[in-house]
């Protein structure tokens, strides 16, 4: 039987969450949780070493498809890992912070 993700709305993760974003880099560079981890998908089983140490680790992606996916595995492998749902489309929605790498204001591709 599937493990159960926790997962908790975008607009209600704490402002001090460590957050993985697990999206492709030009989503990343568009627009991000300032001071998250950028490690894309694929990327994610060859680079825990880059992980940030979290307890929990709040995994974001665009929608939540992603990161919920990155997460099951995370908790596969001992991992604390939460779902970010709604992804960066909904943390963007809800208002909350972000950045991006373009110069240009930060939005969700």
């Amino acid at each position: 039987m599937p493990q159960q993700v926790p997962t908790v709305p975008a607009s209600q993760v704490p402002e001090d969450a460590v957050v993985l974003d697990v999206r492709e880099d030009d989503e990343w560079v568009a627009g991000h949780v300032e001071g998250a981890t950028h490690i894309p998908m694929g990327e994610v089983p060859g680079r825990l070493d880059d992980l940030p140490e979290a307890d929990p680790l709040y995994v974001t992606c665009r929608g939540g498809g992603r990161s919920a996916r990155v997460a099951a595995w995370l908790l596969a492998n001992g991992y604390d890992a939460v779902n970010v749902g709604g992804g960066m489309g909904e943390w963007q929605a809800a208002g909350r912070p972000m950045v991006s790498e373009t110069g240009q204001p930060p939005t969700v591709v």
